[in-house]
């Protein structure tokens, strides 16, 4: 937990307290990380609404995250899904897909100008604009797409400090995270090197809830909320049994109308909640 919170010093900006209000609505526009983030539980656009109201911000979520989208896309869905709902906050999650499609996807100039064109009419529209720097592509910094993904995010940086918006630069915080796991060859942050499993989503939430203003006592009340999500982690165990031991296992299975594994699964669960 500490470490979380002092790897997201690299995201601190000039604001000092939570900036967002209770009855503000905030739009989450992206591609399918964003899209998860929403449709799991456990995913960031979730984890920051309950952050927030851990600590007594009740807001409004409107999920505008599409898989495989691009900033090219993104803009020209920017007033259906977006302005016209009126948020008064929006986080602006794109780059992932216009250098992961590679020839299908979006050259840094291109996208300089998608991205220009959404933060300006966000703004425009009196919505205050959080970006995010676009997460990596493989949890392996030095691959091609990682390595061509840094233009892009540089030019995020850049134009957060142009046009005035807050700035949650996840790249570094998930390539902070990706060298403290220290796990070659397996994901720490990912289901499949891209889309967030929960110590990615909880990585997004936090710099997210940083960019917004919560200091390391408001992130920790956050973090306490987190630790109660249903099915965030799991435990695979095996449990050696006599012939005759299976055999009750499974009579006392059927007579519950079961299985032995699932009946194993129940019991494990009472424990658990015994525990609290």
């Amino acid at each position: 937990m500490k470490t979380i919170i002092l790897l997201t010093l690299s995201i601190t900006t000039a604001f000092s307290q939570i900036a967002i209000k209770s009855g503000d609505k905030i739009a989450f526009l992206g591609d399918s990380i964003t899209q998860g983030g929403k449709s799991s539980p456990s995913g960031y656009v979730n984890l920051v609404s309950q952050g927030l109201a851990a600590n007594g911000v009740t807001v409004e979520v409107i999920g505008a995250g599409i898989s495989g989208h691009k900033s090219n896309q993104m803009l020209a869905r920017l007033e259906k899904d977006v302005l016209s709902k009126k948020p008064q906050w929006m986080t602006l999650s794109c780059g992932v897909n216009d250098v992961w499609h590679g020839q299908n996807g979006v050259l840094i100039d291109d996208y300089k100008k998608n991205i220009t064109a959404i933060v300006d009419q966000a703004q425009a529209a009196s919505i205050q604009v959080v970006i995010l720097t676009s997460t990596m592509i493989g949890e392996d910094q030095a691959n091609p797409n990682n390595q061509k993904l840094i233009p892009y995010n540089e030019f995020l940086r850049t134009l957060a400090k142009e046009k005035n918006c807050r700035l949650a630069d996840l790249n570094t915080l998930m390539q902070a995270e990706v060298s403290k796991a220290n796990t070659p060859g397996k994901n720490a942050l990912t289901g499949d090197g891209v889309h967030m499993a929960f110590p990615g989503n909880k990585m997004m939430a936090t710099g997210v809830l940083q960019s917004l203003g919560l200091n390391a006592e408001q992130l920790n009340k956050a973090n306490e909320v987190w630790l109660d999500i249903p099915a965030t982690t799991s435990l695979k165990f095996e449990a050696k049994f006599t012939l005759r031991e299976m055999q009750q296992l499974e009579k006392a299975a059927a007579t519950r109308n079961s299985t032995p594994q699932k009946l194993l699964d129940e019991e494990c669960q009472k424990f658990l909640n015994s525990l609290k």
